[in-house]
């Protein structure tokens, strides 16, 4: 991965409550994006190789998330700056021993900084795609450059070296789309992730219709299913689906744009708790009525979904 250095160094700005990025984050919608951009991290040759050989990613996808997300988003809700970098490096401490070579005989290293703020980077990116699409309210122009600084004093807590971080919004943007354009791959993880034959969590949840409707259960879930494939790819930037050829057609713009109109019109809702299953277990989050309170989510319905699934029969029925 090529670094692009600059001698200017990114600005800071403090995290905490009030800010945009504790307001981002702290939203279930900032996860709508979630998905592509960790499909994005794991288009990076390094970050992929890792999660595929030091994970049981092939056999439970959703670990992954629901491990990480609950400490990632610790790091953003810390009461304070030492908090925050208590936690930032437990998080960078879980990586030293994942290093190897990858299926194309590349050494790789967690903790390479340009691979440790890759996957920085799409959580950066994915708050401000969801701000874009979401949202009511667009950020502007002084905004965007305050959720970028409080970005980087996010980073900041990870103590892994700053080197590849950009110093401006506008320089991450160019950065971004650079290593989008020339520096991903699809990846061993990626190809699997994407293949539906493969991997179960590109179908959606099965519906079961009542009454009546029972015969459109299966339709409903296909049309579901669909329409997970259209968010996953609607998020994902342009140049990333046209690279890969992902499919993309004008009904799937439509579909999207419908979508998105209809998440941003749930405001209101999402203020009242609407959405609020979307964070995983253990993850802090606002509580949508005060904004000034941190609350943790309890089990999501995948995560329901899960521990029932892994109950022993006996135990069911004793």
């Amino acid at each position: 991965m090529t670094t692009t250095t600059t001698e200017q160094k990114a600005a800071g700005a403090p995290v905490g409550p009030g800010s945009l990025l504790w307001e981002t984050a702290g939203d279930p919608r900032s996860l709508l994006s979630g998905t592509a951009a960790g499909i994005m991290q794991l288009m990076l040759p390094g970050l992929g190789a890792g999660v595929t050989d030091h994970s049981d990613f092939f056999n439970d996808p959703f670990d992954r998330i629901f491990r990480s997300i609950p400490l990632i988003w610790g790091s953003i809700f810390a009461a304070d700056d030492q908090e925050g970098d208590r936690r930032g490096r437990q998080i960078r401490d879980f990586h030293p021993d994942i290093k190897g070579v990858d299926d194309k005989g590349r050494k790789y290293h967690a903790l390479d900084p340009d691979v440790y703020w890759w996957a920085h980077a799409t959580f950066t990116w994915e708050f401000f795609r969801a701000r874009e699409l979401y949202f009511l309210r667009p950020l502007s122009r002084s905004d965007k450059e305050q959720l970028y600084a409080e970005t980087v004093t996010w980073y900041r807590r990870y103590g892994v070296s700053e080197r590849p971080v950009p110093a401006t919004y506008a320089d991450f943007r160019s950065r971004f789309e650079e290593i989008c354009a020339h520096e991903l791959e699809l990846t061993p993880a990626v190809q699997w992730v994407l293949d539906p034959a493969s991997n179960p969590g590109t179908r959606a949840e099965a519906i079961a219709l009542p009454g009546p409707l029972a015969p459109l259960s299966g339709f409903a879930t296909s049309r579901a299913t669909e329409m997970l494939r259209v968010i996953v790819y609607g998020n994902m930037p342009d140049i990333v689906r046209r690279r890969f050829g992902f499919e993309w057609t004008n009904a799937d713009r439509v579909a999207f744009t419908a979508a998105c109109a209809t998440f941003r019109a749930m405001e209101p809702a999402v203020r009242r708790g609407a959405l609020a299953s979307l964070f995983p277990e253990g993850t802090p989050h606002l509580d949508p009525r005060d904004h000034t309170k941190v609350i943790v989510a309890g089990p999501n319905p995948r995560q329901r979904a899960r521990k029932q699934s892994s109950v022993p029969t006996d135990a069911v029925t004793a």
